[in-house]
Parts: C-alpha cells; sequence; structure tokens
C-alpha cells in the first residue's frame, strides 16, 4: 500500500495583534498520495509556510488532524511525534542551520539518532550532500555560505534520512536557473522512491517544469485543487 498524508478538516487559528483572531489554515482538506509531487502556490501571506508546519509535525492544528496512513499523528504527544518525523523530511523556507558547525556535521546531526554506526550516518550526509550538488561544500563552515548554499544544504538535511514525507517550502527561492533544475530533479527523484512530496512555490521555473504531478493553490487559508483545465494554456 502506498504511503499517504491526509489533513481532515485542519484549521490553524493565530491571534494577530492588528487583525484580531484570524485563521491561517481554514477547514484544509486534502490527500496527498506517495509517488507523487504536489506543488501548491498562493500569494504571501495565504497560511503555505503554515501548512508545511503542520503538515510535518511542528505546529499542532487547532482544529481537524493530520493523518499518516490511518494515524492521527498530529494527535499524539510531542515524544511521540518527533519519533514519527524521523519519516520526514523538512525545509523550512527559512534554513535553522547551526552556525558552529561546518556544513556536513549540520547535515549529519540528525540521523545520529537513527543509526548504530556513525560511519553509516555520515554516508548518508556525504550522499545527501552529493545529490543537491552542495558536496564541496561539506567542510565549510555555515558562516560562509550564500543564501543559495544555505537553502542547498537544508535540502540536503531533509533528504539524508531518506525520508517518506519530504516537505519543502520555497525550496528554490534562492537559486540560479542550474540549482533550481536540481532542485526539481531531487524531488522527482523522492517521488520516484515512493515518497510523499509536498512543496510550497512562488518561483514560477518549478512550477513549470513539470515536476508537480497535482497543482493546489492556497489562499486566504483555503485550499483547492487545479485542475489542467485551469492552468494556462
Amino acid at each position: 500500500m502506498s504511503l499517504q498524508l491526509r489533513c481532515e478538516a485542519v484549521s490553524l487559528v493565530r491571534d494577530d495583534p492588528r487583525r484580531g483572531r484570524r485563521a491561517l489554515l481554514d477547514e484544509v482538506s486534502v490527500t496527498f498520495d506517495g509517488g507523487q509531487v504536489a506543488v501548491i502556490t498562493g500569494p504571501t501571506g495565504a497560511g503555505k509556510s503554515s501548512l508545511i508546519h503542520v503538515l510535518g509535525g511542528l505546529l499542532r492544528p487547532t482544529s481537524g488532524a493530520v493523518f499518516a496512513g490511518q494515524t492521527a499523528v498530529s494527535r499524539w504527544v510531542a515524544g511521540h511525534r518527533d519519533r514519527w518525523r524521523r519519516t520526514t523530511g523538512i525545509a523550512l523556507q527559512a534554513p535553522h542551520l547551526l552556525s558552529d558547525l561546518t556544513v556536513l556535521e549540520n547535515v549529519l546531526v540528525p540521523l545520529v539518532p537513527r543509526f548504530r554506526r556513525l560511519e553509516k550516518a555520515r554516508s548518508r550526509a556525504e550522499a545527501a550532500l552529493q545529490e543537491v550538488g552542495a558536496a564541496d561544500l561539506a567542510g565549510a563552515a555555515v558562516g560562509t555560505l550564500s543564501g543559495g548554499q544555505r537553502q542547498r544544504v537544508n535540502l540536503a538535511r531533509a533528504l539524508a534520512g531518506q525520508p517518506d514525507y519530504l516537505l519543502a517550502d520555497e525550496p528554490t527561492a534562492h537559486q540560479d536557473d542550474e540549482g533550481a533544475a536540481n532542485v526539481a530533479r531531487v524531488l522527482g527523484a523522492a517521488r520516484d522512491r515512493g515518497a510523499v512530496v509536498v512543496v510550497t512555490a512562488h518561483d514560477p521555473r518549478l512550477v513549470e517544469c513539470g515536476v508537480g504531478d497535482r497543482r493546489f493553490h492556497l489562499a486566504d487559508g483555503r485550499l483547492r485543487s487545479v485542475s489542467a483545465e485551469d492552468l494556462p494554456s
């Protein structure tokens, strides 16, 4: 049976000092299937990043639930969610890299609890850097990286555990054309091994490159599917 990540009537409500209570996500119901790349577009502030955080268990929805298969993972206590997230790779829009570690060490650290042998974890980390085109940065200090390089390292860290669920928030925002094409290839490779891949994008290069098997648009907290008929010819 293929993997699935599913939202059932997920809402996320927050207090905004200027606008009062606001639904960042409003009754979102959607199923993301393994072996597909789902691309979510939408204006700034629409809730795309919030959805990635909720799907990855970093935020608990105000109401509704997120299911991995038949399991409501969003309802688990924090410790159980942390263990489930070992099957999930998350590349957030703002990379949270550890400035006192090298690039390789940043990718390696999340893998250490998963492997008994450090050599195996190191091999995975090096392979992930190679996959995103950042192998030459392995020994570099994080503080010396450009925005695009940090983004590639962030994606390598998400990929290193060979996750069942890959969630990427604007992964090509700071990439040149070659880097954006490589990101698209990496997302496609995760799809081809059966992972659930969900990516948000403002970047028309990622939208138009053909890697997305399904398209969605998020506006005012509401998600709708975009069919082939809705797309420009």
